[in-house]
Parts: structure tokens; C-alpha cells; sequence
């Protein structure tokens, strides 16, 4: 297997490749959730559809995604917080790792059902944004385990849920939104695979097929959990149908926000 790594845009001009590439079945792209489901709605002009434009493979892992607010944040849990980020309206504000990423839209989502109005800052990647919930620079970070659960312990980040149907194996301690009584806004990421479409059905099963023996496998699942990621075990055919059903709530997000994006 040849990794090509395509970076720019978003992933979109990874994704583009691919969904232009001859559909002989040697080719996929790994993409997010905003390569599949949401970009079609940002940019301006993506160039493909990746509803219509991709096969859907399967699912290589769930991120879910942790609602983190800085120590000086003066809450402990979400119904705290939420009462406070009430009472300041207009003058809190949350982190990203980009425009048009799952934690900014997340987090755009949970301002507006709390009345909070928050203001969004967008960085350059999740480590520069969680250095500055870090230095208490914002007051909010929606993200993965991986990008700020270690620094937990020494009480400089708390999280207050976890955006996940169960409680994370690495944080048993984390509520889920619905324990939290958090509204249903958080929507964590994903990963996962596609191929050009067209590609032989009889090439996209093996490829799936692959792909689930590896997930199966106990070194690989206690991997990906350690890193807060949980490993996907899903057919095309499912993959395909949580495209259908989460491109529309995306697009919606997208609209309300009236976040728009050149390539």
C-alpha cells in the first residue's frame, strides 16, 4: 500500500483526487467527517460532490468529542456552566482547529442552545487551540480524549461530557451529553474510507472486509481506544446510509452559522 499524503484545503484536494481517479479499485481516500459530509456545503466551490462523486467504504474509528472548558471557568459541570455562560452573554468565547471543523460547528451549536452567544476563535490545528484553553485564553474547546485529557489530572482543563452514546473507557468519570442534560448539539468526528465511485462492488467488499478483520483484532482495538478513537464496524452499506443521514443536519449547521469558505 502507497500512502500519498494531499494536504490543503480542508482535505478536499486529497478527496478531489481521488474522486477523479480511475475507478479500478487500487484507489481510496482517508477522510473526516467534513471531507464527506460537510465541505459540499462550505466551500464555494469543492469541485465534486462526495455524495454522488464517492463509494463509501467503512468506518475506520469515531472520535468521540469532549466538551473541555478552561480552570478559570469557575463550573464543574455542564448545568453550571451553561448558567454562567448565560449570565456573561457575549463575552465567552471557544476555540477550534479550523472554520468549518466538527468542533466549531459543535461549538457554535451549544452557544446558541445555551443563549450564550460565544464568540468563535479559529487556530491552526487542535494544539495551538489547546494551548490557549490551556493559558485560559478561551473559555471552551470541543475535542477528542487524546488532545487534552492528560492534562486533566492537574486540574487545568475539566471536562464536562463526553458527545458519545456511553461514557469513554479513559474517562469513566465524564458524564455523556444526555447524563450531562446537555442539549443533542455536540456531534463528535470520524474517520473513514472511500473509494471513486464506480469502483467494482465486488473490490469495495474486500476492501471492507479487510478492514473490519483488522479492527477486530484485540492489539488494534486497545490502540485506538488508548488513543481515544473507537475502532468502526460497520458494511458500505451502513457507511453509506450515515452519509445520507448526517450530510443534511451538517448543512443545516452550515447555513445557520452562514460560514462560507473559498477554496
Amino acid at each position: 500500500m502507497i500512502v500519498d499524503y494531499k494536504t490543503g484545503a480542508g482535505g478536499n484536494i486529497g478527496a478531489l483526487e481521488v474522486a477523479r481517479a480511475k475507478p479500478d479499485g487500487y484507489t481510496l481516500v482517508l477522510g473526516a467527517t467534513n471531507n464527506f459530509v460537510i465541505n459540499q456545503f462550505l466551500y464555494r466551490k469543492l469541485g465534486f460532490d462526495p455524495l454522488t462523486d464517492l463509494e463509501p467504504v467503512g468506518k475506520l474509528a469515531d472520535v468521540p468529542a469532549f466538551v473541555y472548558v478552561s480552570a478559570e471557568v469557575p463550573a464543574t459541570d455542564y448545568a453550571r456552566f451553561a448558567q454562567y455562560a448565560r449570565a456573561h452573554a457575549g463575552k465567552l468565547n471557544y476555540g477550534s482547529p479550523g472554520m468549518g471543523t466538527t468542533p466549531h460547528l459543535s461549538g457554535y451549536r451549544l452557544s446558541q442552545a445555551m443563549g450564550a452567544g460565544m464568540t468563535h476563535i479559529a487556530y491552526r490545528g487542535s494544539s495551538p487551540g489547546v494551548q490557549a484553553l490551556l493559558a485560559n485564553e478561551i473559555h471552551m474547546y470541543i475535542g477528542g480524549y487524546s488532545i487534552a485529557a492528560a492534562y486533566m489530572p492537574q486540574g487545568r482543563v475539566r471536562a464536562l461530557a463526553v458527545a458519545a452514546p456511553e461514557r469513554f473507557a479513559g474517562l469513566p468519570d465524564v458524564p455523556t451529553a444526555a447524563q450531562a442534560g446537555m442539549p443533542d448539539v455536540v456531534q463528535g468526528n470520524w474517520w473513514g474510507f472511500a473509494a471513486p465511485k464506480g469502483t467494482p462492488p465486488e473490490r469495495v467488499a474486500r476492501f471492507a472486509e479487510v478492514l473490519h478483520e483488522v479492527l477486530a483484532l484485540p492489539e488494534v482495538r486497545q490502540a485506538f481506544l488508548a488513543g481515544g478513537f473507537v475502532p468502526g464496524q460497520d458494511t458500505p452499506a451502513a457507511f453509506a446510509a450515515s452519509w445520507r443521514n448526517e450530510a443534511p443536519q451538517w448543512q443545516a449547521v452550515v447555513r445557520e452559522s452562514g460560514v462560507v469558505l473559498d477554496n
